[in-house]
């Protein structure tokens, strides 16, 4: 359970990194706020992954 909504959250970072770059591409932001939105966006989607592949570090088995 807790890994399928980890699944659905690294979703939603993907969709957001796409927003990020038509938000550049269109002036909306500059590219260095582009850059730096996207380095946190990098992190948040790293320790996803890293729950992803250890999920019992994170929970009990019978929540896995």
């Amino acid at each position: 359970m807790l890994i399928s909504k980890i699944i659905d959250g690294t979703g939603e970072a993907g969709e957001t990194e796409v927003w990020l770059e038509m938000s550049k591409d269109a002036g909306d932001i500059t590219k260095e706020k582009y850059d730096n939105l996207v380095f946190g966006y990098d992190e948040i989607n790293r320790m996803l992954n890293g729950m992803i592949e250890k999920p019992e570090k994170f929970c009990t088995k019978r929540n896995i």
